[in-house]
């Protein structure tokens, strides 16, 4: 699955996901798609099985239009965490060892 963080500079209009945008993003196979931001900076996080990040600087047009000044920001790790013992063993959100998850 690729992955690509767009950040870009506020203007003066809050930035929005329009249906048009939203259509585009899916054509170029997105399938997960979310905005961030604080007082002078958006991001936009882009994922999809399809999706081709070399097609970022097209799907960001799409949401943020002509846009100087932003940037892409490409996956260096991408994993999942557990909480899960290290040999088999399941546990609770506690971090306690499920009940019969392990046999001794």
């Amino acid at each position: 699955m690729a992955m690509v963080a767009v950040l870009f500079p506020i203007s003066g209009s809050e930035p929005k996901l329009e249906a048009s945008a939203l259509e585009e993003l899916a054509s170029l196979g997105v399938t997960s798609v979310a905005l961030l931001r604080d007082s002078s900076i958006a991001g936009l996080v882009l994922e999809g099985w399809a999706f081709d990040a070399r097609d970022v600087e097209r799907a960001a047009r799409a949401v943020t239009g002509p846009c100087d000044g932003a940037r892409m920001l490409r996956p260096i790790a991408q994993m999942s965490v557990s909480t899960a013992v290290a040999h088999g063993g399941r546990t609770d959100a506690k971090g306690d060892e499920a009940k019969g998850a392990r046999d001794e």
